[in-house]
């Protein structure tokens, strides 16, 4: 008897007795390893049934841009907990000279609503580097290689004075509504280019402070949500054996999934031809087509022991202080070799440096200095730098003035972020704080106007990237957003 015949006599089955067919309990039944992936992909191919790839398409598709893109991929670093400025990338000669005096204007909405100490200047040196001359802190020696790379944004401006509020709003444009992120705009708006792996990934991220709604597609179909790789809560160790959770089935042939996979597939076009075209039913079935197909691909993605030494020392695998960080930034480089679309490395959750901000930001620094420069080297190296935008941002930057004695507040009225390659114009810097470091001052780049750069190197407009839910066209740039030309290279 063929397969389909002994499914239509359980479908039949089903029916006579007046029973609904559980998608639930089939799911179980099958077990195939693969239902808690978060991931979706190709409708269309691979033997699905063509009405619903006339129905549905191929949401994961290549998408023509609306113009030609500078951008064909982001890696976005994000410094969960808000790295200081004034320490890093935006010296400030005012406070070097008023050291220990007040603030000289009424404080903002801040988050530790105690009385501020006094100006408090930085304990680190900045020196020139390259060609360009831009300064950079004595905390990232390795990146002030490679800063005739940088465009250095020094004016950001967000809107959340606490993490949650503040990583919402970097990762999803609102910092109190839940919304598709960036990543999930980005795949939704241009599709991905590697059918066989997730179009948005993101390496080791927070679980705390809005967690898995800072990678979700919220209202986009479930096809754009980003695919974790582990959490910040685990060792690099934990993670290399299973990279992807449950993707590998260790009890089934590849033959034996897929005569599973057909059965509940087809199961579930019955279904959502009772349903019309269910979304999250579709969301469901793709998952299960492209992780069955990731398992051919993915594992090789994730074997950086195949890297030369000499990589991995560029990386700092070598050094178990900047290992960690190191492991996100190679395999970063290896997805975006694979064109997978977003991908974010994270180095969470240890920039919140209330106190203790010489210890915390010396050691921050060092665990990350290295890797960065490796990555800006080895993806220029390669010729992967000119089409790939690197991002490195925290979701706030602090305060001029000290707390808890030797320590910073949060500060997202005025800070610095950092772009690389992309189209972006290296070796520059836009916009600047006011004499303290406080307040964004000339050419302000709110986060709206943030993510509307971004999407304009990626080739998109921001204002025609709508998705239309619950009677509203959305976006990722909500009603706001102009796109900041000074800094893009022409």
């Amino acid at each position: 008897m063929k397969n389909n015949d002994t499914l239509d006599q359980i479908v039949n089955l089903y029916h006579r007795r007046q029973m609904p067919l559980s998608r639930r309990g089939w799911l179980r039944a099958a077990g195939l390893g693969l239902g808690s992936i978060g991931l979706t992909s190709l409708l269309g191919e691979v033997g699905l049934n063509q009405s619903l790839a006339q129905t549905s398409g191929n949401p994961l598709a290549p998408k023509p841009p609306h113009y030609a893109p500078r951008a064909k991929r982001v890696i976005f670093l994000f410094m969960h907990g808000g790295p200081s400025s004034m320490d890093t990338f935006d010296p400030k000669e005012r406070l070097v000279r008023d050291h220990g005096k007040p603030l000289p204007f009424k404080r903002p909405l801040a988050f530790d609503k105690s009385d501020p100490g006094p100006l408090m200047k930085s304990p680190w040196q900045f020196r020139p580097g390259g060609k360009s001359g831009i300064p950079v802190s004595d905390l990232f020696p390795h990146v002030r290689e490679c800063v005739d790379d940088l465009c250095i944004i020094r004016s950001m401006v967000g809107e959340g004075v606490d993490h949650g509020a503040a990583l919402l709003q970097t990762f999803t444009g609102s910092s109190t509504f839940v919304r598709p992120s960036m990543g999930s705009w980005v795949v939704y708006g241009l599709g991905t280019e590697n059918q066989n792996l997730p179009g948005y990934i993101t390496i080791k991220p927070a679980l705390s402070h809005g967690g898995a709604k800072n990678w979700s597609s919220a209202f986009l179909p479930g096809a754009f949500q980003g695919t974790s790789i582990g959490n910040a809560g685990l060792k690099v160790e934990d993670i290399k054996g299973e990279p992807i959770e449950y993707l590998l089935n260790k009890h089934l042939t590849p033959d034996a999934q897929r005569f599973e996979l057909e059965m509940l597939r087809n199961i579930n076009r019955r279904h959502e031809a009772l349903r019309q075209n269910d979304p999250q039913l579709e969301a469901r079935i793709q998952a299960f087509e492209l992780a069955f197909r990731m398992q051919t691909e993915s594992p090789d993605v994730f074997k950086i022991d195949q890297e030369t030494e000499a990589t991995k020392k560029l990386y700092g695998l070598d050094d178990p202080l900047t290992a960690d960080f190191g492991w996100q930034c190679l395999l970063a480089r290896r997805l975006a070799e694979q064109n997978v679309r977003f991908i974010q490395c994270t180095h969470s959750y240890k920039w919140d440096q209330h106190d203790q901000l010489f210890n915390g930001h010396t050691r921050n620094a060092r665990e990350v200095d290295k890797p960065i420069a490796g990555l800006l080297k080895d993806l220029k190296a390669r010729g992967l730098l000119k089409d790939t935008l690197v991002i490195w941002a925290g979701e706030f930057g602090r305060t001029p003035v000290s707390q808890g004695g030797d320590g910073r507040d949060h500060n997202p009225y005025g800070y610095t972020i950092w772009m690389a390659g992309g189209g972006v114009k290296p070796g520059f810097i836009y916009g600047a704080t006011d004499e303290v470091g406080y307040h964004a001052v000339e050419d302000r780049m709110h986060i709206h106007d943030f993510h509307a750069t971004v999407l304009h190197l990626l080739g998109m407009d921001h204002e025609r990237l709508t998705y239309r839910f619950s009677g509203r066209d959305f976006r990722l740039t909500d009603v706001a957003g102009v796109v900041a030309e000074k800094i893009i290279n022409v």
